[in-house]
């Protein structure tokens, strides 16, 4: 049986990573001011540069049920059965989307990750490594549900502007943390972004910090593959987040940049570790 495994555009994977797992995507429309592009027809840098001359936020748009099915309906053209792996529908209603289209077709799966950029990936991937072994979508959908909550999506942020902007911090917290260096860190937690740890002082070093404290909290991870995401980064940030894997044991590093969602939502130097975290515990 060939299995399509999908996701929409919210995976942040570059084009030969997808095609080296041959996942297929659909895309989400990012709106700048009152021009719609595809996501990954604009980039970050495009992103920041607008959001500096025009000073409001991007808007996205969640992808309805035709176009789901439009989809869906031609990954049947060449596969038997789809597993999708959807954005949190605590984000987004593609996901609800999604699985409206789903139930007016055979053999197509939707799974809500409860997730965002590569922790949808890591879903996906593991899907990939499902069908490849012979499993059925069915099954597959199934052992990708139950490792959903199991996946550790996080990233620190340089500065709180984005955040502010969207109205997720007020103006006071905004210039408090502005004026001590505050560089918070944002964890995915039952499918919502929302404020976890607070970090001060340079980047560089933030970084470093929170890639400790992370890997020390979720510490059960699966070795096998991990992610480096992030809108904009320094050399040192990139390295000192790879270095922290690679002392921990990663086998598979893949460093990927955030596209229209993370970065709408939380602005240049802004950068996550992901894995799932059901491996073997440490002691």
């Amino acid at each position: 049986m060939k299995i399509a495994v999908t996701a929409e555009t919210t995976i942040d994977l570059p084009k030969q990573i997808l095609e080296e797992y041959n996942i297929n995507t659909i895309p989400f429309m990012v709106i700048l001011g009152d021009k719609e592009y595809f996501d990954g027809q604009v980039t970050s840098e495009d992103i920041f540069k607008f959001v500096e001359q025009n000073k409001v936020l991007p808007k996205t748009s969640a992808i309805n049920k035709e176009q789901y099915l439009q989809f869906f309906k031609e990954q049947l053209k060449s596969f038997d059965a789809v597993v999708h792996i959807s954005l949190s529908s605590q984000i987004s209603s593609a996901c609800q989307h999604a699985k409206d289209a789903a139930a007016e077709l055979e053999n197509v799966y939707v799974v809500d990750s409860m997730s965002l950029s590569t922790g949808i990936a890591l879903l996906a991937i593991y899907a990939r490594n499902l069908a490849d072994n012979g499993l059925t979508a069915e099954e597959i959908a199934k052992r990708v549900q139950r490792r959903v909550p199991n996946v550790q999506a996080s990233f620190v942020i340089e500065r709180l502007d984005y955040l502010y902007k969207g109205g997720r911090c007020s103006a006071l917290a905004y210039f408090g943390a502005n004026l001590m260096h505050i560089r918070p860190q944002i964890l995915v937690k039952d499918g919502k972004m929302g404020s976890y740890k607070k970090y001060r002082g340079n980047i560089g070093k933030v970084v470093e910090n929170y890639c400790t404290d992370t890997l020390n909290e979720f510490n059960t991870p699966d070795l096998d593959l991990a992610f480096v995401t992030y809108t904009t980064a320094t050399p040192e940030m990139v390295e000192a987040a790879k270095r922290a894997l690679q002392n921990r044991g990663f086998r598979t590093i893949l460093e990927t940049r955030a596209g229209g969602t993370i970065a709408s939502h939380c602005g240049e130097h802004t950068l996550g570790i992901l894995y799932i975290n059901d491996g073997a515990k440490v002691d």
